[in-house]
C-alpha cells in the first residue's frame, strides 16, 4: 500500500479567486460523522464468493443534490469509503468507475470527507492527462482542491471544494497525497454545454 507520510514540498501557488496558496486557504472542519450503512467496510477490499473482488457499490441518490433554479450542484465525495484498492477510492469507486458530469456554467459544491480510518486523502480537479500525476498539481479551476493536497487531511476531517464550471471538458477528481491518484484514486467530472441537469452515473474503468 502506498504510503502517505510524505516529506515531499510542494511548491504553493497562487490561485485566482482569493482562495491563496495551499497553506492559508481556510480553516479545517472536523467533523466525528457516523459512518453511512451504504458500502462502509474496514480497510481491506472486500471479498465476493469464490476469492474474486467485490464490485463497487451502486451509486447512491443523495451523494448529489441538484438546484436548478441557483444552478448549483452539491455532491457528497467520500475518500476511503470502502476498503476498496485498499481505501484508495472515493465513494467506493477506483479508476474512472463513477463519473459526475455538470452542465457548463454551474457551480459545482462538493463536501469533501475522509472516511479511511487509517490514510490521509485529499481532492482537486485536474486536467484529463494520461500519463497520471504523482502528486498534486495546479487545479483545472480556481479554488478547485481541498486543503493540504500533498498531505491529505486524516480520517473524518473535511473540506469543501467550490467553484464555477466554466470550461467544458473532462476532468479527473484526483487524489493528490502522493502516489494515491496514480494507484487509481480518481474518478469523473464531466463538463458538458450539451445537458442541463448534473447527473452521477458508473462508468467503465480505465486509463484517463
Amino acid at each position: 500500500m502506498p504510503s502517505c507520510r510524505s516529506s515531499a514540498t510542494v511548491p504553493l501557488f497562487r490561485l485566482a479567486g482569493g482562495r491563496g496558496s495551499f497553506a492559508t486557504v481556510k480553516s479545517l472542519s472536523v467533523a466525528c460523522i457516523v459512518a453511512v450503512a451504504v458500502g462502509a467496510a474496514a480497510p481491506v477490499a472486500p471479498r465476493a464468493q469464490g476469492g474474486t473482488a467485490a464490485p463497487a457499490p451502486a451509486v447512491d441518490p443523495s451523494w448529489l443534490q441538484v438546484d436548478s433554479v441557483t444552478r448549483m450542484v452539491t455532491f457528497q465525495l467520500v475518500a476511503g469509503l470502502t476498503g476498496l484498492n485498499g481505501a484508495l477510492n472515493f465513494n467506493g469507486f477506483r479508476d474512472g468507475e463513477l463519473t459526475l458530469t455538470v452542465p457548463l456554467g454551474w457551480t459545482v459544491v462538493m463536501h469533501f470527507r475522509n472516511h479511511d480510518g487509517m490514510l490521509p486523502h485529499s481532492a482537486e480537479i485536474i486536467p484529463d492527462t494520461h500519463p497520471l500525476p504523482t502528486g498534486p498539481v495546479a487545479p483545472a479551476f480556481p479554488r478547485a482542491f481541498t486543503l493540504r493536497l500533498d498531505q491529505g487531511l486524516i480520517s473524518e476531517q473535511t473540506d469543501d471544494i467550490r467553484f464555477i464550471a466554466d470550461r467544458g471538458g473532462s476532468y479527473l477528481i484526483f487524489c493528490g497525497v502522493p502516489g494515491h491518484g496514480a494507484a487509481g484514486m480518481w474518478v469523473r467530472l464531466e463538463v458538458l454545454g450539451s445537458v442541463r441537469k448534473p447527473s452521477l452515473a458508473a462508468t467503465p474503468a480505465g486509463k484517463p
